[in-house]
């Protein structure tokens, strides 16, 4: 895993091998400790950065570049 300085400055470790595919690019697993046990997040394989949200379907969006990971599960109804 690789280190990252996160947004507070904590360092965070990014698993390059464990990743989600997005529209722009990988959105990579993000953990707060080198062990793996306590995952953190997920960070934009496209722009490099940790600045994404996740809503209740899965779907991951990175807020600097548009990158879209699409929902686990998803219903017609909803679109």
């Amino acid at each position: 895993m690789n280190a990252h300085a996160g947004p507070d400055g904590a360092t965070l470790y990014v698993d390059r091998t464990d990743a989600d595919i997005g529209t722009n690019g990988p959105f990579y697993v993000v953990y707060a400790d080198a062990d793996g046990e306590r995952r953190w997040g997920y960070f934009c394989g496209n722009c490099e950065t940790f600045d994404n949200a996740m809503d209740s379907m899965g779907r991951i969006r990175c807020n600097v570049c548009s990158n879209l990971r699409k929902p686990d599960e998803w219903d017609a109804a909803h679109e």
